[in-house]
């Protein structure tokens, strides 16, 4: 029977799987974005996670304590100092993980495991609502007649900028190629 053997021994002796989801906890600290086997992110989620929950609370004993996993003082001054600020109200759930696909060599399962308040192109971005079009609704005689699009209006604004900059770059230009052109003579 398994009892009690819930976590993945990732096929290491107990040494070297605490060696290793250490080093790995260090580099996501210092990287905030580390990319690693799914397997092994798992772990390092369930390692990680309560080292980040005791940065929240500065105290000598704290530090020391999370000092006995990593062992390292660079990356201890990085988690209380800056990872703590950002996940302060945060209220678990620091990490998470991105599937890629599949590693061509072996075929393991390759993923990002992030900071989560670290990355700045998934960090509270509005959604754009669409909104729902019936079928058969009004005639065309009806409808109110079409306007463009602001994105549409934004692209046409911004074209224009800057064919405005190529055509001053171009008068810049040209009259520099004739005062050089009677210097030549």
């Amino acid at each position: 029977m398994r009892h009690n053997k819930k976590f993945n021994h990732l096929s290491r002796t107990a040494s070297h799987r605490a060696a290793m989801l250490s080093n790995m906890a260090i580099s996501l600290i210092m990287h905030k974005r580390i990319t690693t086997t799914l397997a092994k992110a798992k772990a390092l989620k369930k390692y990680v996670e309560p080292l980040i929950t005791r940065s929240k609370d500065d105290t000598t004993n704290s530090r020391r304590v999370v000092f006995s996993y990593l062992q390292d003082k660079e990356a201890i001054k990085e988690l209380f100092k800056n990872v703590a600020e950002k996940v302060a109200n945060r209220p678990g759930g620091y990490t998470r993980i991105i599937k890629l696909g599949t590693r061509k060599d072996d075929g393991a399962q390759i993923c990002f495991i992030e900071l989560v308040d670290f990355d700045e192109n998934m960090a509270k971005t509005p959604k754009k609502t669409r909104t729902r079009r019936s079928r058969g609704g009004k005639k065309a005689s009806d409808a109110p007649a079409a306007t463009p699009a602001p994105e549409v209006e934004e692209v046409a604004a911004a074209a224009e900028e800057v064919a405005e900059k190529a055509e001053a770059a171009a008068e810049e230009a040209t009259p520099v190629a004739e005062a050089e052109a009677p210097a030549a003579e």
